[in-house]
């Protein structure tokens, strides 16, 4: 009964020790048996024609390019410039307004603002914050607070101190909304100051 045990562990021990010799071997001879990325493994493009299936280039500051069937993915495009009316409004400074045009509201706030003794440099000002307040239009409406036309007052109705057609006009809008500018932040710079600072005027 022992003999017959220490036999079978002996075989056991026989055919492990093969096994593991076996597969020393095996990985010394050609150590990528096991793996896809073998040397001996043949590209699939080289069976059917010599045409390349896939193809990966790396160019220059690790932009890649990648090229699979007929489809091409090539680097995420770089983000546009910051443009200068956000860089201006970040740095606290409005960016130059250009000329207006002649009858519209800008046009009639650059004398309005010229009237009151303020330059080139608060118009800017003044552009930069009613473009950001409601884009210059006399209907801008904000529904959740209730802020009404270019200069947004709080409420519109506010504006009727400056003439009944506060709804409609902007040289009545205009005129409410630098006199509110006046009394509470002295210029149409200051008022944008407070704006880029807190987000509202």
């Amino acid at each position: 009964m022992r003999r017959a045990r220490s036999r079978g562990q002996a075989s056991l021990f026989t055919f492990a020790f093969t096994a593991a010799a076996a597969f020393v071997l095996v990985s010394v001879v050609d150590p990528y048996s096991g793996a896809t990325a073998s040397p001996y493994f043949q590209v699939a493009g080289d069976r059917f024609g010599g045409e390349a299936v896939q193809e990966i280039q790396v160019a220059g500051a690790f932009a890649n390019t990648i090229t699979r069937d007929n489809f091409t993915v090539t680097e995420k495009p770089k983000p546009p410039p910051v443009p200068v009316a956000v860089q201006a409004a970040s740095s606290g400074r409005a960016p130059t307004a250009a000329i207006p045009d002649p009858g519209s509201a800008q046009a009639i706030a650059r004398d309005k603002v010229s009237s009151r003794g303020w330059g080139d440099d608060q118009f800017n000002c003044l552009v930069s914050l009613w473009n950001k307040e409601s884009g210059w239009r006399v209907n801008a409406s904000n529904s959740s607070s209730g802020a009404y036309g270019i200069p947004q007052a709080l409420p519109g109705s506010k504006m009727a101190t400056a003439g009944a057609d506060w709804e409609t006009n902007a040289g009545t809008q205009i005129e409410w909304g630098l006199g509110y500018i006046s009394g509470r932040y002295g210029t149409p710079c200051g008022a944008w100051a407070h704006s880029v600072d807190s987000g509202w005027y």
